[in-house]
């Protein structure tokens, strides 16, 4: 009788045992994926897209520098009321004679600065210099009420304000002298005369 109930009890325990599953290995013991770290972040490898800084677009951007020369803030009023948008002005140049100067407007500030980017990067001119890195002979221009003249000045350095001053050094000029004819005020005009004046001697 006593062998029977071990028989029995025998044919009940192994199927239960074989229905138990392995026991899962925990967190901390299991292998990454070949090619990934864990939720910290970090290089995935592989295929993915893994860090992007240094790429092509990168190095376009970083050869130009830029300068705010004038941001506002427009309000136009509506029927549910006032909206407002936002106008950046930015002069961009290598500093080896290539400058432009760009205006953007958006409802957010750093959407206008883009755009004003990008408008400069379209508008650029490419400036001749001489050995000295000076302009080979006096220039002159108007842009609306702003006018401009830019004389070439050896062993002065840069000699200029406002706007055009910003201008002149994005574009490397140097051994110069730059002199506002008018009383207008408005910086982004007065960039864009300095511009049109460098426009005469442009390649």
């Amino acid at each position: 009788m006593a062998d029977e109930t071990q028989k029995i009890e025998a044919q009940v325990v192994a199927p239960a045992a074989a229905a138990v599953p392995a026991e899962e290995p925990r967190a901390s013991e299991r292998r990454p994926a070949r090619g990934r770290t864990d939720q910290r972040g970090g290089d995935r490898g592989g295929r993915g897209r893994g860090d992007r800084r240094g790429g092509p677009r990168d190095a376009a951007r970083s050869e130009f520098a830029q300068k705010l020369i004038g941001i506002r803030r427009v309000a136009r009023v509506m029927a549910g009321g006032r909206r407002f948008n936002f106008s950046a002005a930015i002069v961009i140049g290598d500093k080896k004679g290539r400058v432009g100067v760009g205006l953007g407007k958006a409802a957010d500030t750093q959407l206008a600065i883009e755009k004003a980017t990008r408008a400069a990067r379209k508008a650029m001119i490419s400036v001749t210099l001489t050995k000295n890195r000076s302009i080979p002979q006096d220039v002159s221009a108007k842009y609306c009420a702003s006018e401009v003249i830019i004389r070439p000045s050896a062993g002065r350095g840069l000699v200029a304000g406002s706007s055009v001053r910003t201008v002149l050094e994005l574009a490397g000029v140097t051994d110069v002298t730059g002199k506002l004819l008018s009383r207008s005020h408005n910086q982004v005009n007065n960039a864009r005369a300095a511009v049109e004046a460098l426009r005469q001697i442009s390649k």
